[in-house]
């Protein structure tokens, strides 16, 4: 679905990504990214929705390439993305801003949208006047307009508690199964990841530590050293 080889991203002297490669199999998964602050993971996700053009290597998407495609092409063919802070429009109703979004799509997915993040309680609300937690769905809900294949999630439970955690990554898991997308999730909560994600890569220095199942990972010396310590 998904295919990373070699993906590298310099500063000058200094590669935030060095030789990146990993692959996502299979739609209608979850597939976690961690990692310690400086490992790349925010780059990593510029790259692949085309705010940061690698200096080396590959991103493909269903088997074509796409490495220099730009931002607005990679959104209208069927990669999305939500950011580590909510990019809501305070000053819209839930409902109006999903339907401008989808408008802007040529979409006509909004009220399917609301219903699927569970927004109807707050669909006539103002954005900047409903929980924050609520706020995190939105954000993801404008990520889903338009039927993205590839969704690509940076942090989207930052500031979350931890019982909202585990409830936005169940309720993740079952819409990527339910519609059938897929979603790289970039998520410090590492039980949140190895719960929900079928498979996860672990990144350190801009390298990839590895790519396997959570459970895998989580045993993974160099995983554990770089990134875990007690928390595995």
């Amino acid at each position: 679905m998904l295919c990373v080889e070699d993906l590298s991203v310099s500063y000058g002297a200094f590669k935030a990504l060095d030789g990146v490669s990993f692959k996502v199999a299979k739609s209608g998964t979850l597939h976690g990214i961690i990692g310690p602050n400086g490992a790349g993971k925010s780059t990593l996700m510029d790259a692949l929705t085309g705010r940061r053009l690698p200096t080396r290597g590959k991103v493909l998407l269903e088997g074509k390439e796409i490495t220099r495609r730009s931002v607005v092409w990679r959104r209208r063919n069927g990669i999305s993305r939500s950011f580590q802070r909510t990019s809501i429009f305070p000053g819209h109703t839930v409902r109006e801003q999903i339907e401008l979004a989808a408008w802007r799509m040529g979409a006509g997915d909004a009220g399917e949208i609301i219903e699927a993040m569970g927004l109807e309680p707050v669909a006539s609300l103002h954005a900047d006047t409903i929980a924050y937690g609520d706020q995190r769905r939105v954000d993801i809900a404008l990520a889903l307009v338009g039927r993205p294949r590839l969704m690509l999630l940076d942090e989207p439970a930052a500031g979350l508690s931890k019982r909202e955690t585990m409830a936005l990554f169940d309720h993740l898991q079952s819409l990527v199964q339910d519609r059938g997308v897929t979603a790289l999730v970039v998520e410090h909560d590492v039980d949140a990841v190895f719960g929900f994600c079928s498979e996860v890569t672990a990144l350190d220095l801009g390298k990839v530590i590895t790519t396997d199942s959570p459970a895998a990972v989580r045993r993974d010396a160099r995983v554990v050293s770089a990134y875990l310590g007690s928390a595995a």
